[in-house]
């Protein structure tokens, strides 16, 4: 099955910046027919959405909560999406994770997505 990989997760210091990279691998489908979500969970809590970005990269969707500090993009040359994360506060720890959509509407649905990842994890310290 197509898998998505993430890396780029790291340990660093409150105000610092991390770009993820969420690669696809395999020929189950097409990436760059694909939206791609990014998400993140924190221990004993669900999954949380953070970012969507549309097929053509067009159209981008975050949570309200990120206060214009992440920036999500994608590059179907090589099959990769990316999270660029500025700003980076302890409240971001967590094992981020990205999928790709199933369905055509814009979700922050952790179900309506699909070929999850192993997750990257991320820690800020303060």
């Amino acid at each position: 099955q197509e898998q998505l990989v993430e890396s780029g997760g790291g340990l660093v210091q409150a105000g610092d910046s991390l770009r993820l990279s969420c690669a696809a691998s395999g020929r189950t489908f097409i990436f760059s027919r694909v939206a791609v979500g990014w998400f993140r969970q924190a221990p004993g809590t669900e999954r949380q959405f953070v970012a969507r970005i549309s097929r053509n990269g067009g159209i981008t969707t975050y949570a309200d909560s990120l206060g214009g500090r992440f920036t999500i993009s994608r590059d179907n040359a090589e099959n990769t999406a990316y999270l660029q994360m500025n700003g980076l506060k302890p409240e971001d720890t967590a094992v981020y994770f990205c999928a790709r959509s199933i369905v055509m509407n814009i979700s922050r649905d952790p179900a309506h997505y699909n070929n999850w990842g192993q997750g990257t994890q991320v820690t800020v310290s303060s």
